[in-house]
């Protein structure tokens, strides 16, 4: 009896001492890294086979107010799957091809007829992005609350020489999906918020993500803050410049239904359902997240922000592809975040950070990038090390 019950232990027990390890090595992970990169808050979501390995905040939201894992926070970039996903739903309604032109819906547009609704999702379009434009960066940074109409973003890349012709290399874009969230809704007669909703969030159960025009953020909130203005308001640098970014409008980030808030439990479920293609058929959950475009586009004297697409970097229909993991890294406004998974290992992976002060150089630009998308390589790396060296 005294054997049965230790091989009953050994069974039973030795799972859960696994998780327990693999949770305490990924908050420590975490911790080391608001060390590192000046984080002044991180919270962090692993699952693997939708099984909760670790949920953890750590930090403060504000000063003397402990960051907690139900916080909400910007999405920025993470919404580009959901467009992606809209359209390829559109696309097995037979409502649309992939390779109809944008001038079927927008005849007017710059290049229209010679630029396909794939070319906005995958990037190659050619439009240069609205981001980068001086202009813009200018009056956005001199009023953070401005709503931006998307007629306003999209002039500021259709209405400029194209980086390159159609079709014929890579150049990351908000532009395109600008272009593309006012096509979709086109095509369905509905608000790209409202066809979100139902397409979307409500079939996946993201009841923690919305939409708002406004700089709107659910209670309780992550606070960021940020030193990115230094240099467009002229603010010396032996001058200390840091102040809160949480009500910067992010309306000059994708297209209106698409500027989203979330938390990290539907960072890390949405992840996941991108990750498997949840919601779309097979072949069209290929076309998202397959490596086409390995190896395609490189950069130019006439396009310096073009760049071939590797391993390191790949690039499917609004996805990020780091060898084998499917992500979307975003960062701005103060908030870095990250959501990605591993489809063989079924790990999902959430991460959101703020910044200290000290996070920002004397230029206001950010000293370590995405240190959220950095922490999520080293949890990646521990989680999944055959991928990781891989990848090296």
């Amino acid at each position: 009896m005294a054997v049965l019950f230790a091989a009953w232990c050994v069974a039973t027990l030795a799972p859960a001492r696994a998780a327990d390890e693999r949770a305490e090595i990924i908050v420590r992970l975490a911790r080391e890294a608001m060390k590192k990169y000046d984080l002044k808050a991180v919270i962090v979501r692993v699952t693997i086979d939708g099984e909760e390995v670790v949920t953890e905040a750590l930090g403060e939201t504000m000063a003397g107010v402990p960051t907690t894992k139900d916080m909400h926070f910007r999405n920025g970039a993470v919404a580009f799957a959901y467009i992606t996903t809209l359209l390829l739903q559109m696309v097995e309604e037979n409502k649309v091809a992939l390779d109809d032109k944008i001038s079927k819906w927008f005849p007017d547009l710059p290049h229209a007829d010679r630029i396909t609704l794939k070319m906005l999702a995958n990037m190659t379009t050619g439009y240069a992005d609205y981001v980068l434009d001086e202009d813009m960066i200018a009056d956005n940074y001199d009023d953070p609350f401005r709503i931006w109409t998307p007629h306003e973003l999209i002039a500021f890349g259709v209405f400029k020489p194209l980086l390159f012709e159609p079709g014929t290399n890579w150049s990351y874009s908000h532009t395109g999906y600008v272009i593309l969230g006012q096509v979709l809704e086109k095509i369905s007669g509905k608000l790209l918020a409202e066809l979100m909703q139902e397409k979307i969030l409500t079939p996946l159960k993201l009841d923690n993500t919305k939409a708002a025009i406004t700089a709107e953020i659910a209670a309780p909130m992550l606070h960021a803050f940020s030193s990115e203005r230094r240099a467009a308001l002229g603010v010396p640098a032996d001058a200390r410049f840091y102040e809160e970014s949480t009500y910067w409008n992010p309306s000059w980030t994708t297209a209106p239904g698409a500027v989203q808030t979330t938390n990290i439990y539907d960072l890390t479920k949405t992840a996941e359902a991108v990750g498997t293609g949840t919601l779309l058929w097979p072949a069209s959950h290929r076309a998202q997240v397959g490596p086409e475009l390995m190896g395609f586009g490189r950069q130019t004297p006439e396009c310096q922000t073009c760049r071939t697409l590797d391993e390191e970097h790949g690039y499917g229909l609004g996805v990020f592809l780091r060898g084998k993991w499917i992500l979307q890294p975003p960062l701005f406004g103060g908030y870095a975040a990250t959501g990605a998974y591993h489809p063989e290992e079924k790990i999902a992976i959430g991460v959101v950070a703020t910044f200290n002060e000290e996070a920002f150089d004397e230029k206001g630009t950010y000293k370590y990038g995405n240190a959220a998308e950095t922490l999520f390589a080293a949890i990646a790396a521990y989680l999944a090390p055959d991928d990781a060296e891989d990848e090296e």
